[in-house]
């Protein structure tokens, strides 16, 4: 996928909703310049990690660690059952469902980066692509411009994998032609963490509109050494449509060579301002390649740090991350 082909898409979508009367919210600029590639990213948090910050809700949890984006985890029915709030019950299961996430995530000065679906396409098959479908109407709706999928087998016997979720790919892809959002297969467990297995289905599915949920630390948690790793998201930089932001900290002689898969990870990962990956050699590959939308926080350390250290915690990474920001 060329950034050309990319943004003059989501040129032609922002066009086609003005001639029908609405706005496909974020839109990519059909012509990026200087300029517009160092624009400050939407920096946002996954809405599991906001949780253990323990704060009432999760508008004044992302204020407090310095965000103003959210990952929404948004289940088979639709209900959103970690945007945790004491009062409601969020949900893009009907209009006024999703009129009442839209008004509180406007008064908090907060939007709604991506949402996050744990699909299990070799379980439930049919039923994941229609909940897949289900979600880019609701993320359309929203004004959301990603969703981020898993693409991990789950069955022992599975040797048509490749095939089967290649075809489904391709109906959702299909089916959801019209609401102008991206999928990003996350680069996960045993499978989407091996290039070979990405390049083929990313062929095989052959859409601009599937893409790639960059999360940093899992190509270094396959075994990938670092220099690899980094080549990696070079190589898929074009492809990619959201983020997960989290780091591994491994020995010094353990980072550049070939490493069991998750060797060692939860004695090992940490912070991002503690980690190996450079996050602002990062930002700069993804700025060059025209990425726009969101740095997204995944701290899979959290549970090492002090209930009460959790919000100061993460608050630092996102400082962190606009330092990396106006550096890169």
């Amino acid at each position: 996928m060329t950034h050309h082909t990319s943004t003059r898409r989501r040129f032609l979508q922002q066009a086609s909703g003005l001639i029908a009367g609405t706005v496909v919210s974020n839109a990519w600029s059909p012509c990026l310049d200087a300029a517009d590639k160092r624009a400050p990213l939407v920096l946002s948090c996954v809405d599991g990690v906001l949780m253990q910050t323990k704060i009432a809700d999760c508008w004044n949890a992302t204020k407090a660690v310095g965000a103003t984006g959210i990952e929404a985890s948004i289940a088979p029915d639709l209900s959103f059952p970690r945007l945790f709030h004491p009062t409601r019950k969020y949900s893009a299961a009907t209009a006024e469902d999703l009129e009442t996430l839209k008004k509180d995530a406007a008064a908090a000065g907060c939007k709604i980066t991506a949402f996050l679906m744990a699909t299990q396409f070799d379980v439930r098959g049919a039923e994941e692509v229609a909940w897949v479908i289900k979600a880019a109407q609701a993320a359309q709706a929203l004004g959301v411009r990603a969703i981020r999928i898993d693409v991990v087998k789950h069955k022992s016997d599975n040797s048509d994998f490749l095939e089967s979720v290649t075809g489904m790919l391709k109906e959702v892809v299909a089916k959801t032609s019209d609401t102008g959002v991206d999928f990003g297969v996350e680069n996960h467990g045993n499978t989407t963490n091996d290039p070979n297995f990405l390049d083929a289905l990313f062929s095989g599915v052959a859409s601009t509109r599937l893409g790639l949920t960059l999360d940093t630390g899992n190509f270094y948690w396959f075994g990938h050494p670092l220099p690899n790793v980094y080549e990696l998201f070079e190589k898929y930089a074009t492809r990619v449509v959201h983020t997960h932001c989290k780091s591994i900290g491994y020995p010094a002689d353990q980072r550049n060579q070939q490493r069991p898969m998750g060797w060692k990870y939860g004695e090992y990962t940490c912070p991002l301002d503690q980690g190996d990956i450079d996050f602002r050699r990062v930002i700069k590959i993804l700025r060059d390649a025209g990425y726009q939308n969101d740095l997204c926080i995944e701290d899979e350390s959290l549970d090492k740090v002090p209930e009460a250290k959790r919000t100061a915690t993460l608050a630092k990474e996102f400082d962190y991350l606009k330092a990396c920001m106006a550096d890169a």
